[in-house]
């Protein structure tokens, strides 16, 4: 507990003892040992996804706590694998991001089809897969922005996987499109029994309003927590809310004053709560992006992290570049903080 209040430092105080005053925590499906059958087993979800999605909180460090920390290395399709891996080419071969993740402590690794079909063999039955099957990809000339499909979620049960990821970039043009190709995936993923996640971003540029980006904030993110569990996303990935009031700098859309009012504050944690409640109050489980690298500070970024979605009702952490850009140790390392978060029992609810 003092590693983590020295990390946050100025900051400590107001993110350890706040108390959220917006959206009461009893309110919530709060993350737990028992969380499987307590808010899992009453969907209409087949035997296999329960067994799948135990599969995911019984592994690594934080097994059986309720929590995850998942390892992501989607990041060589869209962002090029040399903008990835450049830093530490040790990662351009796949073998190396499952070691990170099973040396890391990881319940889970997510990663591309063809990054985990190239190792299936050697790998899937020692840490869980979760097969991203869309992408977007930016060596396309000019650059647009669009997620496609990459692979099937055949492919992925087919290799092994517990579960699948895809991402939707609502607020685009191509959200319908994606919503609806998305939506039959997860349909077919949960009747094989995997577990379904959604990065639940959004995409436009009309979310930059006079000199400030809208694209974390939580009015905005929440709206799309709530369409991802709305077509049966079991996990949501989410950025950390940044900010507030999209809807009403953008003035587009519909929401209430009471969003602002009474529902929220400035709080980092109240912000997180507002998405966590947006994913069905709990019923499906939010876990927040770790981000880019940016150096010396990433340690300590990734445990502020960590707290506030812990403390907002969270499941846990999806974190990939802070620890893959890095050598395996420091990666190991990383990856454990984030976890000493959810580890431990000082780090309580707001």
């Amino acid at each position: 507990m003092t590693d983590i209040s020295l990390l946050l430092g100025d900051e400590a105080q107001s993110l350890l003892e706040h108390s959220c005053s917006t959206i009461a925590s009893d309110a919530l499906q709060l993350p737990g040992a028992d969380y499987v059958d307590r808010v899992v087993a009453p969907k209409d979800l087949s035997p296999g996804v329960l067994r799948n999605m135990q599969c995911l909180f019984n592994h690594g460090r934080l097994g059986g706590s309720g929590y995850l920390s998942l390892l992501p290395v989607d990041q060589g399709v869209e962002h090029s694998a040399g903008a990835s891996f450049a830093p530490n080419p040790l990662y351009f071969d796949p073998a190396n991001i499952c070691e990170l993740a099973i040396e890391g402590g990881c319940n889970a690794v997510a990663s591309t089809f063809g990054v985990l079909q190239s190792v299936a063999r050697k790998y899937a039955h020692k840490i869980p897969f979760l097969v991203k099957i869309n992408h977007n990809e930016i060596l396309s000339y000019p650059n647009f922005y669009d997620q496609t499909l990459f692979a099937s979620v055949d492919q992925a049960f087919d290799m092994g996987a517990v579960a699948v990821g895809a991402t939707i970039y609502y607020g685009s043009p191509e959200s319908r499109r994606q919503i609806q190709e998305i939506s039959e995936a997860f349909e077919h993923a949960h009747e094989l029994g995997m577990v379904t996640v959604l990065w639940a971003y959004l995409r436009n540029n009309a979310f930059k309003h006079d000199g400030t980006d809208y694209h974390t904030a939580a009015d905005l993110t929440g709206q799309a927590n709530h369409l991802a569990a709305t077509i049966g996303a079991d996990i949501v990935k989410q950025k950390q809310a940044e900010g507030n009031g999209g809807y009403n700098a953008i003035k587009f859309g519909k929401t209430h004053p009471k969003v602002y009012e009474d529902l929220t504050s400035e709080h980092p944690i109240d912000l997180v709560r507002y998405q966590v409640a947006n994913c069905y109050m709990g019923r499906a489980g939010l876990i927040n992006s770790g981000g880019a690298s940016s150096g010396a500070g990433d340690l300590a970024q990734a445990v502020r992290t960590a707290v506030i979605n812990k403390r907002a009702g969270g499941m846990g952490m999806i974190s990939g570049r802070k620890a893959f850009q890095r050598s395996m140790g420091e990666g190991v390392e990383l990856l454990n903080a984030i976890q000493d978060v959810y580890l431990s029992d000082d780090v309580t609810i707001a």
